[in-house]
């Protein structure tokens, strides 16, 4: 399928309205038509700039996105009732959804959430030999105490109440697009003179986890913090909001390397605090800039939003 620049960029516009919807109507009637109705494109068309764009077809990628929620909740929700879960995601029984789980992590849900302790154990796949896919979890590191010990060291936490945030925002797909979206966006914002800037804040907001999403399809937002709200879409860039409320901070100076320790630990330290996550997405905030650091390390807020 031959397109032209503009075509894509067009397309992508629109992908993002598309995944921004399905993302806030995940119980709701999701058909091809409904959202090809959003997108503004036919049914055929959209279907195949779907897949072009994200790479899987539009049923596979809303079944996925159903799943991977539901195992979030799963591990992080261990109060709730698994056809309460299964309900709020469009599940129809728990039998459709218990098979459909299952095809993916390879156990049962409820066998899932026995497996998935609160110190967040790392999910990995793994081909075993009869070739079906099976959910493995392996702790992160060899001990709670090691990990404790490991963040009152590189971390500083806090628990405080933080306003609304202003972004503009140019989505990824997959962790390698990460870089190509933040160059997008940095040349918007030296064309509006927003950059560089002695107060300027770069934010990565994760609306999937590493955990239950491959990488290649994990959803990052590189964002940059905004005095004011953006009135529309330009572009690549739109407009994105995070709510006031309490969070959960940990401030560190760190590699690249160490992220997935500091998320890890931070969600372990929120765990062993009685807090619970919201219903919403955590998010990074750099004050610093890796690439100018003889270490290659960056002062990074890694941020939980939590009752």
């Amino acid at each position: 399928m031959q397109i032209s620049t503009f075509d894509l960029e067009e397309y992508k516009k629109r992908i993002i309205k598309v995944i921004h919807y399905i993302d806030n109507h995940l119980d709701t009637d999701l058909s091809l038509e409904k959202i090809a109705e959003v997108s503004a494109y036919s049914p055929f068309h959209f279907h195949r700039i779907f897949k072009l764009i994200t790479g899987e077809t539009l049923q596979n990628y809303i079944i996925r996105k159903k799943i991977e929620k539901s195992a979030f909740y799963l591990a992080v929700h261990k109060e709730a009732e698994i056809k309460d879960i299964y309900f709020d995601l469009g599940f129809s029984s728990h039998s459709v959804f218990s098979k459909t789980f299952k095809k993916y992590y390879g156990v049962p849900p409820s066998e899932f959430r026995k497996s998935a302790p609160e110190t967040f154990h790392k999910i990995l796949q793994t081909q075993s030999k009869n070739g079906q896919v099976d959910t493995v979890f392996s702790q992160y590191i060899c001990s709670i105490e090691n990990l404790l010990n490991w963040t009152t060291m590189n971390l500083k936490i806090e628990v405080k109440e933080m306003p609304e945030m202003n972004l503009a925002a140019v989505m990824s797909l997959g962790l390698a697009q990460v870089e190509p979206s933040y160059n997008i966006l940095i040349d918007w914002a030296k064309k509006k003179n927003l950059f560089p800037g002695e107060n300027v804040k770069m934010i990565s907001v994760y609306h999937d986890s590493f955990k239950i999403t491959p990488a290649d399809k994990v959803r990052i937002h590189a964002c940059m913090l905004l005095d004011e709200k953006l009135d529309k879409a330009q572009g690549e860039i739109f407009s994105e909001s995070i709510d006031a409320g309490k969070f959960v901070i940990g401030r560190g100076e760190v590699t690249l390397h160490d992220f997935e320790q500091c998320w890890v630990s931070l969600f372990l330290w929120m765990n062993k605090h009685g807090y619970s996550m919201r219903k919403t997405f955590p998010f990074e905030i750099y004050h610093s800039n890796f690439k100018e650091h003889p270490e290659g390390k960056m002062i990074v807020d890694f941020c939980i939003p939590i009752h």
